[in-house]
């Protein structure tokens, strides 16, 4: 739980353009309830942690230009929903909401969650768990504390970059517990209190709060749609500028099928970012836990540590399944000895169980791949499909890989319509989610890797929302008929 606080500058940015048609003294919607609405989402998305203690109510005011009733009003309907807890001497704290109980055609709770990005699990794991058991009673006379990895799944991890174009060798490999614990450990590593590291926005949200939570100024530069008419060479021009004017220590990077644009880097951009990178210093960061995920891409770039120096970070949550937590790093092995110095104190090692299941898992990778390209190829055409008929104005890139698309609604309406679809059985991350300072209000990040039904059921509810927010365009579509 955080013990933070926010000041009412720090929520002001955050609300971004949240008062919509409510304004004091006219017929739109209250201004405490669009208020509290928009506290309620962020607190919901996690731009707000719980544990955050708010601005004092007449702090917020001031900084809003709102009567002190009026956010009052939006402080206590954030009460009545849980949302907040009012402790003595520490002002208002935000707690956890519950999920949101939908009624189904059944008359159970229902929820759709769009908001993680992860295919289910593979067919064959459990088969493969069951066979990775015979391999425990090798491994049951240590202490079972392993920080670094078994030796035979380094060696697999190894073996992939080789296969891949990047000569790597077991020494190379520390096995994390996840991509995320991965990301987390080179920011202790690498990052001391005010030191600065670029990030390129939008971004993987937990990414840049690694960073911040090891002490960082994030340095944003702008990543356009997959199919946005922003080239290359400019994309390449605006990471190694900010790299020689920022002097960031650090720069994460998802070079392949970035989460949520979904654009790939040019092999020459990468070229020229790690050129720019090791001649300031930056170490780069390059999450690749996506980036065997083609489906149609055309071109097949070698890791980035392959065009200059990069540390990689890699797992298989998705492409076996989350719910096994094995992620790695590649790097130098100086590097390596610096990341183990700062693992003790979070944790003491990967489970062993989970390494060997995924020590298995790797030889059969090939087929793995092969099913989830299948799998991805029909979820992104079946939720293109279904986003043209229902929304036929907003913006769908065609990306050719990875599990999300980043849809322009043509407004900036992105949090409010989340908050709406919460109300028709639907989460969703708006489009702040992946930005800093409130950015990103005309963009949503849709994932394509979930099963058919569950996509035609979020976009029916995506609908339903659309339509439930005032001063919506009316939308014509095929799906009319359907969700009315």
């Amino acid at each position: 739980m955080s013990d933070a606080s926010l000041s009412a500058r720090a929520l002001e940015t955050l609300l971004g353009a949240w008062r919509g048609a409510a304004s004091e003294g006219t017929a739109g919607e209250p201004v405490y309830r669009a208020l509290g609405e928009r506290i309620r989402l962020l607190a919901i998305d996690g731009r707000i942690p719980v544990g955050t203690r708010l601005p004092a109510e007449r702090d917020l005011a001031d900084r809003l230009a709102l009567s002190r009733t009026t956010v009052t009003a939006a402080y206590r309907r954030l009460r009545e929903q849980a949302l907040l807890t009012s402790v003595r001497g520490s002002g208002s704290v935000v707690r956890l909401p519950g999920a949101p109980a939908v009624p189904s055609v059944g008359g159970e709770p229902a929820t759709i969650d769009f908001s993680k990005a992860a295919p289910p699990a593979l067919p064959w794991l459990a088969e493969v768990a069951r066979e990775a058991v015979d391999d425990l009673p090798a491994q049951l006379a240590g202490h079972g504390f392993d920080p670094v990895g078994l030796p035979a799944l380094r060696e697999a991890i190894a073996d992939r970059y080789t296969a891949r174009g990047l000569p790597t060798s077991p020494d190379e490999i520390m096995v994390t517990i996840g991509a995320q614990h991965a990301i987390a450990l080179l920011s202790r590593a690498l990052i001391g209190r005010g030191d600065r590291a670029l990030i390129e926005a939008p971004t993987y949200p937990h990414a840049y709060e690694a960073l911040r939570a090891a002490g960082a100024r994030l340095v944003p530069v702008a990543v356009s749609p997959h199919d946005d008419q922003f080239g290359a060479s400019d994309e390449a021009e605006a990471l190694t500028r900010a790299i020689r004017h920022a002097n960031p220590v650090a720069a994460y990077l998802m070079p392949d099928f970035q989460n949520p644009t979904g654009r790939t880097m040019s092999e020459a951009t990468r070229e020229r970012v790690l050129d720019a990178a090791a001649r300031q210093g930056t170490v780069v960061i390059a999450d690749e836990t996506i980036a065997e995920l083609d489906i149609d891409r055309g071109f097949a770039p070698r890791p980035l540590a392959a065009y200059g120096p990069a540390v990689l970070v890699g797992s298989t949550g998705k492409t076996v399944w989350g719910g096994i937590r094995i992620g790695w790093i590649r790097a130098e092995k100086p590097l390596l000895r610096r990341v183990l110095a700062v693992r003790p104190p979070g944790d003491l090692g990967t489970p062993i169980l989970e390494q060997l299941i995924i020590t298995r898992m790797l030889g059969r990778m090939d087929d793995v791949l092969a099913l989830r390209r299948a799998q991805l190829r029909a979820g992104r055409d079946r939720l293109e499909r279904l986003l043209a008929d229902a929304f036929p104005d907003w913006h769908v890139p065609h990306v050719d890989g990875g599990i999300v698309t980043w849809v322009g609604l043509g407004a900036p309406v992105s949090s409010q319509l989340a908050l709406a679809a919460r109300t028709h059985g639907l989460v969703v991350a708006a489009g702040p989610r992946f930005g800093i300072d409130g950015a990103f209000e005309r963009f949503l990040r849709l994932p394509f890797c979930q099963p058919a039904d569950e996509m035609d059921a979020a976009v029916r509810a995506l609908r339903l929302a659309w339509d439930s927010m005032p001063g919506m365009p009316a939308v014509e579509s095929g799906l009319a008929s359907e969700v009315v």
